[in-house]
């Protein structure tokens, strides 16, 4: 039986150790002129010699057959009551549909695509794939057809798999332009059961050779990057990559995914798994056998709805995702004129963050009788609300893609939610650092994953070596893979420093540094990252390079405004004219001073502008991630800009 297959990729490893030991994470630390240039913390997992992610599902099945280690919708659309699946019932489903793809004609090292939301058969057709010896390609759902075209044409994929009925009659007509393409197959018109019912005459063997064969060092995924700046490059990662990354982040995060007691643990995945941290997360579960659940939709009501009847123990998330919800519990409390309550939590949830992070750093005392007596006091009135919002059994997050910031950070510890701050690319296959467990340190993104080296560059790049960074960049004009390091470091353009205990603080993106016409550089991301978790901010651009100040645009949160004009009674102002309101303009002018107490007077922002439509993907404005396509910015808001710089 294929359950059985004996080619499979080394087991994690069960802890010798508690992981939360301090003296156990001490990272090896590297000065120069008596600053940290580098830290490195070993290992703590084994590096995977043989079998491949292909094998995770069959492991899974032979070692504990019962285990649910995911729940899926029961209707369609992602809709309907959740149906736990064992890791025996989703190994006969990875089977069938790998069969079923043998028999349709693809062959190892075919490219197949996937374009959905996060769902179920996203991860079901990623082992699928794997199973059959196949490379996965993610495209995100929302992509233009152009974008969608150029990544299918670039990987050369064979065949593809969408989720809806329009995403497929899209791409039809560009079929005569992709002659690679051979395959288009639609979820909603259950072709996914089809493709299992296809290979029924296959036998097992089938499969068991071609996941036999796979290795370490066989490409799993191409993942394309945003392309902020020009085209989206392709990231071509290993098993290898994904099982370095995953086993010593499982290992490091055991609060995360490791249960205090049998089936106790369980993870919602909101993250669109066309990027690589949704994919991570998805892979790791799996792993750790982690009862796992999809939700596809990112509407505040349909992700509230999912988290209150999955309840999960801790989520993967996006600062602009906790930034919402702090905002939105805010907001509430407005309305029911509870502010100052609600303030005063949040006031006491902060510091009481901030006292047990320096009793753990060996730097405080921890919270005072005081403080402890206030936090008691506001958990029913305040915290536990906010914890039932996300299911009432939330425990831990993990916050990546961008810096969450030392207020929000400290806020959901003082609340009763460790959160683990991460930073990463998708050549790393996600993470690089990440926050150990017990040792906080707001404000920055953590210490070095575990089999990971950070290097600060004489200019101030970071540069990372581990085994989960990619061996290449896709290019089949170039034989296939070209190199991404160099001697085994590789560049990843971001700018940051380390402290005397390793933990890394990202300070900007090199590319994005404004030198003014005064000659002083500036790094945007503190200012933009402080303003956008302002209720009333969407989106903000900090301008300035070769100008004589900075200045930025700012674009507006629709519900923020929209409970902004209840409170202020102003429900009949249109937006083109609200934006130019004195009341509203003095309240952003308030949030512009806070941001401008965090650099110089230099690098202050002098003056902005409150667009009326916001930057979205839809636009070209931001990319699939929620990064700002600068370039699109200053081109398309010119004259807006120019006029910031006259008298």
């Amino acid at each position: 039986m294929s359950l059985m297959h004996s080619s499979s990729a080394d087991p994690v490893p069960s802890a010798t150790f508690d992981a939360a030991e301090p003296g156990l994470l001490e990272p090896e630390l590297r000065r120069l002129d008596g600053v940290v240039r580098e830290a490195y913390v070993p290992p703590l997992a084994p590096p995977v010699t043989r079998g491949s992610l292909a094998d995770l599902p069959f492991d899974n099945a032979r070692a504990e057959p019962g285990r649910v280690v995911l729940s899926r919708r029961a209707g369609t659309g992602g809709t309907g009551d959740w149906t736990d699946v064992t890791a025996a019932e989703f190994a006969a489903r990875v089977l069938a549909v790998a069969k079923g793809l043998i028999a349709e004609g693809l062959t190892p090292g075919d490219r197949l695509a996937v374009m959905a939301r996060t769902t179920y058969e996203w991860t079901l057709l990623d082992f699928a794939a794997w199973a059959a010896g196949l490379v996965t390609v993610p495209v995100y759902p929302t992509s233009s057809v152009f974008q969608t075209r150029w990544i299918l044409q670039d990987t050369g994929s064979v065949a593809l798999v969408t989720e809806t009925a329009a995403q497929a009659a899209a791409i039809g007509p560009e079929q005569a332009l992709l002659p690679d393409l051979r395959h288009v197959w639609t979820v909603e018109k259950g072709h996914v059961d089809a493709l299992a019912e296809a290979g029924t005459h296959l036998s097992d063997q089938e499969v068991d050779v071609r996941r036999g064969v796979l290795g370490p060092d066989t490409l799993a995924t191409v993942i394309h990057t945003s392309g902020t700046t020009g085209r989206p490059r392709g990231c071509a990662l290993t098993h290898g990559n994904f099982l370095a990354e995953v086993d010593n982040a499982i290992e490091l995060l055991h609060p995360v995914f490791k249960a205090r007691e049998k089936g106790d643990t369980a993870i919602l995945l909101f993250l669109p798994m066309s990027h690589v941290f949704g994919r991570m997360v998805a892979i790791a579960c799996v792993r750790a056998r982690v009862r796992l659940g999809h939700a596809p939709s990112l509407k505040a009501e349909d992700l509230m709805a999912d988290l209150a009847s999955f309840r999960p123990t801790a989520l993967l998330a996006i600062p602009y995702m906790l930034e919402k919800v702090f905002n939105t519990a805010r907001a509430n409390a407005e309305l029911l004129r509870r502010t100052t309550t609600f303030d005063r939590a949040a006031s006491v949830a902060r510091r009481y963050g901030e006292a047990v992070q320096a009793r753990r750093l060996g730097t405080g005392d921890g919270p005072n009788a005081a403080l402890r007596t206030a936090r008691t006091f506001y958990d029913p009135l305040v915290y536990r609300r906010i914890r039932n919002a996300m299911g009432g059994r939330l425990r831990h997050i993990v916050s990546g893609g961008s810096p969450l910031g030392r207020r929000l950070a400290a806020f959901y510890a003082g609340a009763g939610i460790d959160v683990y701050e991460g930073y990463g690319l998708t050549e790393s296959t996600a993470a690089v650092t990440v926050t150990p467990p017990h040792r906080p340190r707001l404000g920055t993104v953590g210490r070095p994953l575990p089999g990971t080296r950070i290097r600060i560059a004489a200019d101030g790049e970071i540069l990372v070596a581990g085994g989960q960074v990619l061996r290449g960049y896709w290019d089949p004009g170039a034989g296939g893979v070209v190199p991404a390091t160099r001697e085994g470091w590789l560049a990843t353009g971001d700018l940051g420093r380390l402290d005397d205990e390793g933990y890394l603080t990202i300070t900007g993106r090199k590319k994005e540094m404004l030198i003014t016409a005064g000659g002083k550089s500036v790094a945007p991301a503190p200012l933009e990252n402080w303003l956008r978790a302002h209720p009333l901010i969407s989106q903000c651009m900090v301008v300035g390079d070769g100008r004589p100040y900075v200045s930025c645009l700012l674009t507006l949160d629709a519900e923020g405004v929209d409970h902004w004009r209840r409170m202020n009674g102003k429900h009949a102002v249109p937006l083109t004219l609200l934006a130019d309101d004195p009341q509203l303009t003095a309240v952003l002018q308030r949030a512009v001073d806070e941001a401008n107490r965090l650099v110089s007077r230099p690098e202050s922002i002098r003056r902005f502008a409150v667009l009326t439509t916001d930057f979205t993907e839809q636009s070209g404005h931001l990319t699939p991630s929620m990064k700002l396509r600068r370039g699109a910015v200053l081109r398309d808001f010119a004259e807006v800009i120019e006029g910031l710089y006259k008298k």
